[in-house]
């Protein structure tokens, strides 16, 4: 029997030996392995921190003592040992395990975290409430080198080390976050991981102090001195003068030394930090060797004929762009390998900027850009885009700047879940003035709205989904496509279906199939959900009178609504719609085929509900 499979809470890890716990450890790397790699998921940063959660998990006393986790995707090895080890083949499944922490999921899941920087402000709270209700229990956030380079944590930490509550804030530092870390603060810690002169400056100061008479006396006071000597050859200096007690670097993968640590850091009474020093991808080669592809892994899949990604044909369109155009650049935050600028950024260094996990710098850092002359792509997922929300409309938008929103992600996104699903972006864009959103029916009209948003001079907005196009041909030469303009691809005189984005595919093959009931159905590509095409929308409900729209967004304030709301404006306010979209509900995790069937946003779903909603013409089928 496993070691492993003893492990049903916390309190079974205390009962282990040393060397038990090392085999653990090697059991617990055996199991991320054939799930993540089953399942998809995060596999090198889960890798890495294996050591580490289980000395968490060995010197505090998890539910009453709160870890939090940031990101929640390196929570995987936390949730094996806290009772859903049984469960743990469910990872990332339709009605299985989440990726992330999930307060719903567990007692042991104080905070959920999907998105980075937000663990040192959870526990921070945590923390004051346990002091104003008088308390004694233990607040704990494990933070990436990369999370920890976020506004929110720099914040945080500035607050905890005034307010001086007793807080432990552990660096899970492996200089990566999804690729590896940048800027200074990046820089700096990658000082402090490969620069061993304080271990030798620490004992050299140890063995001589203690030979001489007094020793104890003079060890205690040569605490400055060693804090000079730190100082001197290591930049640690700035935790300590946020107020926090710096303890570190600790070796990662040392169970024994990091239990020393933290049972040290459990015993201040005030804020403590941690500096861990972890291998991303720790124990599984192919993830040592590769940890940015390693650090997401699909799930094993049938391979099929190979389709190129949208992320992929908006980076090669990108890279096109910026040949022609000097004065194109690229922001991304802390995601070029999502995106695939590797390809743009090998030939234009200069001009692809990786700010690391500040999605708000990243926009109005663009803004500036666009001050000067020069064409800003924000390129970045739906679900972060969400995070700069008042720098896309005070920053941009209000001044009017030409900023290009490159959102991949858009849409229904599958197995990571509620906290990274693209299905609010309609809604919050367009309720934006000045800005254009718009989102391609396929992988060719993407490339012309991105040649459309260069040569606007407006701020404009795209949308695209997750994975691979539908496999049409790409055109050879660029075009622009008139703003505010969409297009009819079927005509049909019994039911219009206006669809924008990811769902023409699938309106179009519902209309196919209703065709073969019978009902004639028109097909319109909006293209734009801001501005409408006015014109053209009007024109159909007029002829046709029953309407349909479908979007993979929010119906709340969506591309539906904007419809809705145009022909009431236009008198036309008793035509019949119907609009398909996501309801006022968080998407859970499970595949992309799997949730669009189950919002009625796929060829089948929605070929269904269109002849349940039209009972009328139902009986026209009945009657032929």
């Amino acid at each position: 029997m496993r070691l492993l499979d003893r492990i049903d809470s916390p309190t079974d890890l205390k009962r282990l030996t040393l060397p038990e716990l090392k085999q653990l450890a090697t059991e617990i790397r055996q199991e991320l392995v054939a799930t993540v790699t089953a399942n998809g998921g995060h596999l090198a940063s889960n890798l890495g921190v294996v050591e580490l959660t289980i000395a968490l998990h060995r010197v505090f006393d998890s539910p009453r003592d709160k870890i939090v986790w940031d990101v929640g995707h390196q929570s995987y090895v936390h949730k094996l040992l806290t009772g859903r080890r049984q469960r743990f083949s469910s990872l990332r499944q339709f009605g299985g395990l989440s990726g992330f922490t999930c307060r719903s999921e567990s007692e042991h899941d104080p905070f959920g975290a999907g998105h980075a920087s937000t663990s040192i402000s959870a526990a921070m709270g945590m923390a004051i409430a346990r002091d104003l209700a008088g308390d004694s229990y233990q607040v704990v956030a494990v933070i990436g080198d990369g999370a920890i380079t976020g506004g929110m944590a720099l914040e945080a930490l500035n607050q905890a080390g005034h307010l001086g509550s007793r807080l432990i804030v552990v660096l899970n530092d492996n200089g990566m976050s999804i690729s590896p870390s940048v800027g200074a603060l990046a820089k700096l810690l990658s000082k402090v991981r490969f620069d061993r002169r304080y271990y030798w400056a620490k004992e050299e100061a140890r063995q001589v102090i203690t030979t001489f008479p007094w020793g104890k006396r003079l060890w205690q006071a040569s605490q400055r001195v060693k804090s000079g000597l730190k100082g001197l050859v290591m930049p640690t200096v700035i935790w300590e003068e946020l107020g926090f007690t710096y303890m570190g670097p600790i070796d990662g993968h040392d169970i024994d030394e990091l239990e020393t640590a933290l049972i040290q850091a459990r015993d201040y009474l005030k804020p403590t930090f941690v500096h861990v020093i972890t291998a991303k991808g720790k124990g599984y080669l192919p993830a040592e060797e590769n940890v940015v592809y390693f650090h997401g892994v699909p799930p094993k899949k049938v391979s099929t004929k190979a389709i190129p990604t949208y992320s992929e044909v908006f980076a090669q369109t990108v890279l096109r762009l910026a040949q022609e155009n000097p004065r194109l650049v690229v922001v991304t935050p802390a995601m070029p390998e999502g995106n695939c600028l590797s390809i743009v950024a090998s030939e234009f260094p200069r001009r692809v900027f990786d700010v690391g996990i500040c999605e708000q710098h990243a926009v109005t850092f663009a803004a500036g850009l666009a001050t000067q002359g020069f064409i800003p792509i924000v390129a970045i997922y739906s679900t972060f885009l969400q995070r700069a929300f008042d720098q896309i409309i005070h920053d941009v938008c209000l001044q009017e700047l030409p900023v290009i929103f490159a959102i991949d992600r858009g849409g229904i996104v599958g197995d990571d879940g509620k906290t990274h699903q693209g299905t609010f972006d309609l809604s919050y864009l367009t309720l934006i003035p000045n800005l254009i959103v718009a989102a391609p029916k396929d992988e060719n009209e993407l490339q012309h709205l991105l040649y459309t948003a260069v040569t606007s001079g407006r701020p404009m907005a795209i949308r695209y989904p997750r994975g691979s196009g539908i496999g049409v041909e790409l055109d050879t030469e660029l075009n622009p496509i008139p703003i505010g303009k969409g297009e009819i691809v079927r005509y049909g005189e019994d039911i219009a279906i206006l669809a924008i984005g990811a769902t023409v595919a699938p309106a179009l093959e519902a209309a196919q199939e209703l065709a073969s009931s019978g009902i004639e159905v028109t097909v319109v590509n909006a293209r734009f959900a801001k501005p409408l095409d006015s014109e053209l929308i009007i024109d159909v409900a007029s002829q046709v009178k029953n309407l349909v729209t479908v979007e993979e967004n929010a119906l709340s304030g969506g591309f539906g609504s904007s419809v809705i709301e145009l022909l009431q404006k236009s008198g036309l306010g008793d035509i019949q719609v119907k609009s398909l979209g996501i309801p006022d509900e968080f998407v859970e995790q499970g595949t992309q085929a799997i949730l669009r069937s189950k919002y009625g946003l796929d060829a089948k779903e929605i070929a269904r509900q269109v002849l349940t909603l039209y009972q009328n013409l139902g009986a026209k089928v009945m009657g032929r």
